[in-house]
């Protein structure tokens, strides 16, 4: 690929990178927006149609409820208050936070669990895309606080699994020279 020509779709892929919620102010997506992310990653490749994904927008005044919830899951699990006010803290540093739900069949006669979680990483993959083609920042966030039975229960229905958290915004910092990632080489090898 030229650097003078580029493929626009490629460049995009090859400079997509992760914003943290401390780098991430207002703006973030509008409701159109968010509803384009959730097309991009209904894009994903997904045998039959199963959809084994969903998200839950957190914004506005939910972001206060939401950071609560973070706090009260925090101290159930042992962390002390200064630690738990941090958790709240974090909370609420992005302006939209999108809660990764799975909603994989385990019973499916056709597709896999593992299928489904790779739909699932597909589509994950393709609304942080499409959240930097639209000029937001945005990062995964996921660890203990997505095994929480309190933030699940808060977020999910039955079967449903909490995977994570998107954090989205506005970024106020380029976080491109810290991918960390090895190059192409020693991750490509070729079977004969």
């Amino acid at each position: 690929m030229s650097k003078a020509d580029p493929n626009p779709v490629l460049h995009a892929l090859l400079d997509r990178h992760s914003t943290g919620p401390r780098y991430l102010v207002e703006p973030g997506p509008s409701d159109a927006e968010l509803l384009m992310l959730t097309e991009a990653a209904l894009r994903a490749p997904d045998h039959a149609a199963l959809v084994p994904f969903r998200f839950r927008a957190v914004r506005g005044a939910a972001r206060e409820r939401m950071a609560t919830l973070f706090e009260q899951a925090a101290r159930a699990a042992g962390k002390d208050a200064e630690s738990a006010v941090l958790d709240r803290e974090r909370a609420l540093k992005a302006p939209v936070t999108l809660a990764v739900i799975a909603r994989i069949d385990l019973g499916h006669p056709q597709v896999p669990a593992h299928e489904q979680w790779a739909c699932l990483g597909g589509a994950l993959a393709h609304l942080l895309l499409a959240a930097q083609a639209l000029g937001y920042g945005a990062k995964m966030l996921s660890g203990a606080k997505a095994r929480s039975p309190l933030l699940a229960s808060a977020f999910c229905e039955g079967g449903e699994m909490l995977v994570g958290w998107i954090a989205i915004g506005t970024p106020t910092l380029d976080r491109r020279a810290k991918h960390g990632k090895p190059p192409p080489d020693e991750v490509l090898s070729f079977w004969s």
